[in-house]
């Protein structure tokens, strides 16, 4: 972790391994300074920790973090901002809330947001919301992912992201292959994937497995072939349907990819991260994720821009989609008035002003960009379409991606159709079908409609809890 902005905690502290808040503590400019459980009592400053990055992040990142914290307490003098290293961790979310260790805004993906809701572990932020005028503001789609069973909202939708097709088009090109104009159905990723294989020696193609995240693009690639792993039955419940014609052709592709091609490669244990760093070294041609992770694979991971390309997910069958998803952010549920007032104040300055604001649009993208971190990245708008385009026009001479390089997406994503993730017990799910794409993986015999079959049963289990 490194230490730039000017109150940017060093201790390293992440979701998964983080400091006690403090009940008091002085600034560095010797201004005493209250804890997020005290307030801001007698004049003293509200102390508000805020999640920043994940461990691991570059300097420039803290350099454009501690510009944008600068410019916010100038406008706000009665808030003192602690950046605090953070990387979202489910499995220990529970723990690390009682413990006291959440920064007071963090973020949540969309596929935890209803289980946390449902667990009564969001702080309801409908009253801001509506009376900074957001409500009627956001795409109704994603308002839904921050939406609790008694309407009200629980957190700001700050990006979003559709399923995308990531390629290396220095691979493609070793493999004669034109990069700029990438495969546009399963069977061109199948014969993409051989002739890099066989040209470079490199995994054509891979697949996330492990870590609830197989089970996450197994769901996407289902969804891209025409296929559902789960019907929202509208009262509350859901029926499983992951034994379906899409899931299944998923399996036969990833089988056939591994041991008919041979183009897989031999890690078959990745997950996010490890895919990520897998594909910006160059030892993977192409794998699906979502359309925003061109930052980390730059930034976290060391990839040359040069080497980056980006198209939509290939649609098959008779309703196919493109799976979106995002993040909120979030106030936690255990802040005193004082912070959530001051909590409310950033989450509006640092995320959502930007995406509304032609000023604040401006001054983000050149902290930004004056820091060297990307600036263009492609998303999925959480208001319309049309202001989303509009903030483009503003930020465009900070853009700093190579946008050519990603129009086979940027051209095409408006044309697909964009479907939720499942929300019924999401990752709980997704845990259980990371072993279906590991079997196919490690398996060549693997009884594919015998795995699907019981991951039905298992998933209805699971629902009908």
């Amino acid at each position: 972790m490194m230490s730039i902005s000017r109150r940017t905690a060093a201790a390293g502290v992440t979701l998964a391994a983080g400091a006690m808040l403090l009940t008091a503590c002085t600034s560095s400019d010797g201004t005493e300074t209250t804890s997020s459980s005290d307030g801001s009592a007698g004049g003293a400053k509200v102390e508000l920790r805020v999640a920043t990055f994940p461990p691991g992040a570059d300097a420039a990142a803290y350099e454009a973090f501690a510009t944008q914290e600068a410019q916010f307490e100038d406008a706000n003098p009665d808030i003192d901002v602690i950046g605090v290293e953070y990387e979202w961790t489910g499995p220990t979310f529970a723990v690390q809330l009682a413990g006291g260790s959440l920064p007071d805004v963090f973020t949540v993906p969309f596929t935890d947001s209803k289980t946390l809701l449902e667990n009564g572990q969001l702080m309801d932020v409908t009253d801001e919301i509506d009376a900074l005028g957001y409500t009627d503001s956001f795409n109704p789609v994603i308002l839904d992912g921050v939406t609790g069973a008694d309407g009200h909202i629980y957190g700001f939708p700050r990006q979003a992201y559709a399923m995308g097709l990531h390629y290396n088009r220095d691979l493609f090109e070793q493999a004669g292959l034109d990069p700029d104009d990438p495969p546009a159905t399963w069977d061109e990723v199948r014969e993409a994937a051989k002739a890099i294989t066989e040209a470079t020696g490199k995994a054509g193609y891979a697949q996330m497995a492990i870590n609830n995240t197989g089970g996450w693009q197994l769901t996407a690639q289902t969804v891209s072939r025409g296929g559902r792993t789960q019907v929202d039955d509208g009262d509350g419940t859901y029926t499983s349907t992951i034994n379906n014609a899409g899931t299944k052709a998923t399996l036969e592709f990833l089988h056939d990819l591994r041991w008919v091609d041979d183009s897989f490669g031999y890690k078959v244990d990745l997950d996010w991260g490890t895919i990520n760093q897998e594909f910006a070294a160059g030892n993977v041609g192409m794998f699906t994720s979502g359309s925003d992770v061109y930052t980390a694979l730059v930034r976290d991971f060391g990839m040359e821009a040069g080497d980056y390309g980006l198209t939509v997910m290939p649609l098959e069958g008779e309703d196919p989609g493109t799976l979106g998803g995002g993040d909120i952010a979030v106030v936690s549920p255990t802040v005193d008035d004082a912070t959530k007032a001051a909590a409310i104040k950033w989450i509006d300055w640092y995320y959502m002003q930007k995406l509304m604001n032609e000023d604040a649009a401006v001054a983000d993208a050149q902290a930004l960009a004056d820091a060297g971190q990307a600036v263009g990245t492609p998303v999925l708008p959480v208001l319309s379409r049309e202001l989303y385009e509009e903030s483009q026009t503003w930020i465009a001479d900070y853009v700093n991606v190579p946008v050519d390089q990603m129009a086979p997406f940027t051209d095409r994503i408006w044309d697909q159709t964009p479907v939720g993730e499942p929300k019924g017990k999401t990752q709980e799910i997704y845990a259980l079908l990371d072993p279906l794409v590991q079997a196919v993986l490690t398996d060549e015999n693997a009884d594919i409609d015998a795995l699907l079959t019981q991951a039905d049963a298992d998933a209805q289990a699971l629902l009908d809890q």
